[in-house]
């Protein structure tokens, strides 16, 4: 689908999420190590901070959605890109773990308000489209996900320049594009978009609480974000190990968007056509479980140089090959354990649920990697959190129509930006 055939506001969305991510993986992925370095934070407390930000995004992505709805899209992402560009600056100029902590959290919760914000838009425009006669709703939304990487593939080449002066360079840059963003949207974005009513949410907790089929996936897709979180806190440390420094992470950042971008369409097809979701999201889970032992089985022959970063490549490569696999599988399952109605509650508390375990998962990782242990020890362990969870997936119940896996497959990935 060509993008300049796109009506005006369909297009100003899926630029935005190419902007969005090239801000956010400009300095997302060289955190961690600014943090460990000039901030001096323990391993720990690293984690914790990671986690944290994991947490304040998809953790109130149901607040942020809520919101969309009773007040409209318009005001809810100027609010998130403000927001987005006071933490960016705060966090170019925070030296203290307290401050470096507030500016991560802002950071997350402007994505909380800007993403929810803008996927539930595009979704509904592009049915719009399709209805309009301007083609099938999954072209557009396959558009906004390529999107999506292609801002994923640019932002960390950009911060890898960038922190050749220095990482406050780097934010201010991030919020530089958010700056941008805010001034496009505040002249672009119409004040009423045409179709959509507000509406007040409503809906109670209880019966969630007691779905334990839900809440088993909520726990498997937990151990899924905290092992994809790992590319912001043992990957970088394992680059430095064998490289020195951590200038290829932004190679290796750009391999997993150039796969995604190239491949997640096909495989999402093909799974879609011979697998169903809860084998699909098994399969991802084994795949990352294979990746953490890859390189824990390469770390005792302690390689350096190019040859001591294939491990973090077959990693990387494992890692996103499990991703494409399980965030379309487990999007299109929720529908399935959700109460009629209550589908957007159910998809905000997948969120919050996994981003607790991601909290309180980096924290324990972040003293796992910084305890003294053998090299291959975290490693291992870290296998064994993805490789467990398979065994917490409930039973598949009601089968999807073929190929809902593939159609749900193309809807924007919300673990990352």
């Amino acid at each position: 689908m060509n993008l300049l055939r796109l009506p005006a506001l369909l297009r100003l969305l899926v630029l935005t999420q190419l902007a969005f991510n090239i801000g956010f993986f400009a300095v997302l992925p060289f955190l961690s190590g600014h943090l460990g370095g000039a901030v001096g934070m323990a391993g720990w407390l690293v984690g914790f901070v990671l986690g944290l930000r994991t947490f304040s995004q998809q953790g109130l992505f149901v607040v942020g959605g809520a919101l969309a709805d009773r007040y409209g899209v318009r005001p809810v992402v100027l609010a998130g890109c403000a927001l987005r560009i006071a933490g960016f600056v705060w966090l170019g100029y925070a030296e203290r773990a307290w401050t470096v902590t507030g500016a991560v959290l802002l950071v997350g919760f402007a994505a909380a308000l800007f993403s929810p914000a803008v996927e539930s838009e595009v979704a509904r425009q592009a049915v719009a489209h399709e209805e309009a006669g301007g083609g099938p709703r999954t072209r557009v939304l396959a558009l906004f996900t390529v999107a999506g990487q292609a801002g994923a593939f640019v932002g960390p080449l950009l911060g890898a320049l960038l922190l050749s002066v220095d990482f406050r360079t780097v934010c201010l840059a991030g919020a530089g594009v958010f700056v941008l963003v805010l001034l496009a949207h505040a002249r672009l974005l119409p004040r009423r978009l045409p179709g959509r009513e507000r509406v007040q949410v409503r809906g109670g907790m209880g019966p969630l609480l007691r779905n334990r089929r839900f809440l088993a996936l909520c726990c498997a897709y937990g151990a899924y974000l905290l092992a994809y979180n790992q590319l912001y806190l043992a990957l970088p440390a394992e680059v430095e190990r064998a490289a020195g420094s951590q200038a290829p992470l932004a190679w290796l950042f750009a391999l997993s968007s150039l796969l995604v971008v190239t491949a997640q369409l096909p495989l999402t097809r093909w799974a879609g056509e011979r697998i169903g979701a809860r084998r699909c999201t098994a399969a991802g889970l084994a795949l990352i479980a294979a990746g953490f032992a890859v390189v824990a089985a390469a770390l005792p022959a302690g390689r350096t140089g190019t040859a001591g970063l294939l491990p973090a490549a077959g990693f990387v490569v494992l890692l996103t090959l499990g991703q494409m696999l399980i965030a379309p599988a487990v999007r299109a399952w929720v529908p399935d354990l959700a109460e009629r109605g209550r589908l957007g509650l159910y998809t905000g508390a997948l969120s919050s649920v996994s981003g607790l375990i991601v909290l309180l998962g980096s924290a324990a990782t972040g003293t796992l990697l910084d305890t003294g242990l053998p090299p291959a020890v975290p490693w291992l362990l870290l296998a064994a959190v993805p490789a467990a969870a398979i065994a917490l997936l409930p039973g598949r119940g009601r089968a999807h129509r073929r190929g809902d896996v593939a159609d749900r497959a193309v809807q924007p990935d919300t673990t990352r930006p």
